[in-house]
């Protein structure tokens, strides 16, 4: 890993990596949050919390904008960031849409050309980047995982796909039924093709009923959301939650909108959350 920057917050270090990823065959960053127990001379490993961003985003967003660093320091939690997409790939098409290509990976396996030996976010997210992270930085194999809108979908999946591999799991107004809106009829047309019997083992509404592991959602959901209606439908993820029995936590917050805002007023609650699965508090 090439380190590209570091800066000490709150007692701990926010750093910036870049390395080559093999899943994705391209260069990659990503950005890391170490609590004060896990930098200086003798390091505490810390459980990690994974954070999926959501569509147009980079690893910096939530680092720069969310304001979770110094709760994470208190509770001794660190925080990976990875990117939204691959980058710089000169593929036909990859920057026409902010929706779809640079900076809106879905956290999926492409299975289309020519996107298919690039675009694995899911085993980049799930496999690749855990493995380098937990080998070579100072942190344990405890994980959780969040995230928001896009990167609340890839959450949602990350977690029902994989009992046992991650600890807890929460969302910010997740894209919760992708096969049924514009957003994820888009991107799983271009990366998975056109039969929707293959787009089911990447929505979380669908992948409910058959999970073998139920860990509690917490989901917040502002009200005044300009996609609430259009593109992330927590209702229908709230119906089928009920109908199979998993426990989800839906909170819809009055007037609050899809911005880092919204995230940043209701972050800490999600760090605990997270931190009290991970046995930190």
């Amino acid at each position: 890993m090439e380190l590209l920057s570091t800066n000490v917050c709150f007692d701990g270090e926010h750093r910036r990596y870049r390395h080559h990823s093999v899943t994705l065959d391209c260069d990659m960053e990503f950005a890391v949050f170490l609590p004060p127990g896990a930098v200086g001379q003798n390091p505490i490993n810390a459980p990690v919390l994974y954070w999926l961003s959501g569509l147009t985003c980079t690893d910096q967003n939530f680092m720069q904008k969310a304001g979770a660093m110094k709760h994470a320091a208190k509770l001794g939690l660190a925080i990976v960031c990875p990117d939204t997409s691959p980058r710089g790939l000169n593929l036909p098409g990859e920057d026409d849409s902010y929706d779809f290509g640079t900076g809106a990976g879905f956290y999926i396996n492409a299975t289309e050309q020519p996107w298919a030996p690039h675009y694995r976010m899911y085993d980049y997210v799930v496999k690749e980047l855990p493995q380098l992270v937990e080998d070579q930085l100072p942190v344990t194999d405890q994980r959780s995982v969040s995230g928001h809108s896009m990167g609340g979908h890839g959450a949602l999946i990350a977690a029902l796909k994989n009992p046992g591999r991650y600890v807890s799991v929460s969302a910010f107004a997740p894209i919760a039924n992708p096969s049924e809106c514009p957003w994820g009829q888009k991107a799983f047309t271009g990366y998975l093709g056109g039969d929707t019997k293959a787009w089911e083992q990447w929505d979380a509404t669908l992948l409910i009923p058959t999970a073998r592991e139920r860990l509690p959602l917490l989901v917040d959901q502002g009200t005044a959301d300009e996609f609430l209606d259009s593109q992330l439908n927590p209702d229908a993820l709230a119906e089928v939650c009920e109908t199979f029995h998993h426990r989800i936590n839906l909170r819809m917050h009055r007037g609050y909108d899809h911005s880092y805002f919204f995230i940043a007023s209701f972050i800490d609650d999600h760090l605990d959350h997270h931190a009290q699965a991970l046995g930190l508090c």
